[in-house]
């Protein structure tokens, strides 16, 4: 891609970023955060959506809003993402899992703070396509795997974060398990057809957690392995 062409992106980059921090504004009563961390918001602003899509997808990449990637999956909604990477407090130096893969969008902005990141999608077409397009990108310090999310990645924990992009019905204990004492899970919890919410689960040292509603949402739900 050539320096025109990225210069295309820049501005409705900018444009989403702002949609993004003005959303923050408006749930701050919620969400508990009236605008995007710095490291968020400079994740938010860097990383290249288009080039995690199909080429068809380009035009309206950085709409505020989900798209469809195939396979019945969506890349979801910016604001989401950042809320997401916020409420998990991802700080340098962190391992943290990324649960279905999609697009690999929430995995690259992770991978702008975190240490390193591990994702997990259960649809093969998905994870090799998002494999490539991140490997071209340039990120080194992610991770993926075909697999079943609900039963995480323990070979690589513990993890200080673990987001979940698609609904489960409760907070898997397997997830919770692969927790640090200290450390948060962001999942969007409810039935495919029902109310869902974004929940935010904290592990306390005694290996059980906290769980706080922050806002509702709608996912697609988390496919569980065979």
């Amino acid at each position: 891609m050539n320096g025109t062409q990225a210069q295309d992106f820049a501005a409705p980059r900018a444009r989403m970023v702002a949609e993004v921090e003005a959303m923050y504004a408006e749930t701050a009563r919620e969400t508990g955060l009236a605008a995007m961390s710095p490291a968020v918001r400079a994740a938010m602003g860097k990383v290249q959506r288009h080039r995690l899509l199909d080429p068809a997808l380009a035009a309206p990449a950085y709409r505020n809003h989900p798209l469809p990637i195939g396979n019945g999956q969506t890349i979801s909604q910016p604001y989401i993402v950042a809320l997401s990477t916020d409420l998990l407090n991802v700080k340098p130096g962190d391992a943290v899992l990324d649960i279905g893969t999609g697009s690999g969008y929430q995995a690259a902005v992770l991978a702008e703070i975190a240490g390193r990141v591990y994702s997990i999608e259960i649809i093969p077409a998905l994870a090799k396509e998002a494999e490539k397009r991140l490997e071209e990108l340039g990120y080194g310090n992610i991770e993926i795997k075909i697999g079943d999310g609900y039963q995480g990645w323990p070979e690589k924990g513990p993890f200080e974060g673990i987001v979940v992009t698609a609904a489960a019905p409760s907070v898997p204990a397997a997830l919770v398990a692969q927790l640090k004492p200290g450390g948060r899970m962001v999942i969007p919890v409810g039935g495919e057809g029902g109310m869902q919410h974004l929940e935010l689960v904290t592990k306390r040292a005694d290996g059980g957690y906290d769980q706080r509603r922050v806002l509702p949402v709608r996912f697609v739900p988390l496919v569980p392995g065979k």
